[in-house]
């Protein structure tokens, strides 16, 4: 018997996607999984919002977005309706954690880095995570960004110079870490996830889902 298509995909190559995921388009099939589970377990489990349509409405960041299963597409909240959206790598990691995502997972605990996760080997070379920009912009700007962070909804925690969670799914968390530099030492930063992300993302999906943030991060109004 074939594996349900959540695991297979699970174990395929990664995909080599572009930084901005410009080249990617969600599997047809990726969105007829989706369709095939129950809504009401989903918005259980994620704290997702069900509409009366039976799409599912989540808080990016600092931005309210539904996921619209009969469209097939994610959809910006616009002050006066919902607007369809073009966003290739939050729909694509919206509709894989939604596919996989099985359980309540913990918050807060079991914090580590991209190389302890099971598929940390993948997070090297070409797919280590995109920090070098966030560093050029906020290397000598601490406090853009914090106010770039807070303007995400991101909510500052004790750790490093300044570190924030972020919160691309209600119960997905991801952890931004930055040490200024000093007259030995560099600035550098460091994304960090709670383990349970490995439960319902594999590696190339978090690594899109990183890249998506940080694009938030960078483009942030303030």
């Amino acid at each position: 018997m074939k594996p349900p298509m959540q695991e297979r995909r699970r174990k395929e190559a990664p995909a080599a996607y572009a930084p901005d995921g410009s080249h990617l388009k969600v599997a047809a099939e990726y969105w007829e999984c989706l369709s095939a589970r129950d809504p009401l377990q989903l918005v259980a489990i994620t704290q997702f919002q069900l509409t009366p349509e039976n799409g599912l409405v989540f808080r990016f960041l600092n931005r309210d977005v539904l996921v619209d299963p009969k469209a097939r597409c994610l959809r910006l909240w616009c002050g006066t309706g919902w607007e369809k959206v073009d966003d290739p790598l939050l729909e694509l990691a919206t509709v894989l954690y939604l596919i996989n995502v099985k359980d309540v997972y913990p918050l807060g605990r079991d914090i580590v880095g991209p190389r302890d996760l099971k598929e940390g080997h993948f997070f090297q070379g070409p797919h280590e995570l995109r920090t070098a920009p966030l560093v050029e912009r906020f290397g000598s700007d601490v406090q853009g960004l914090r106010q770039a962070a807070e303007a995400l909804c991101g909510e500052p925690v004790d750790m490093a110079d300044a570190a924030y969670r972020l919160k691309p799914f209600p119960r997905v968390h991801l952890y931004y870490l930055f040490w200024a530099g000093d007259e030995e030492f560099p600035p550098r930063m460091s994304v960090l996830f709670e383990r349970s992300i490995e439960e319902t993302l594999a590696a190339d999906a978090i690594w899109g889902l990183v890249n998506r943030v940080s694009t938030a991060l960078l483009t942030s109004r303030v």
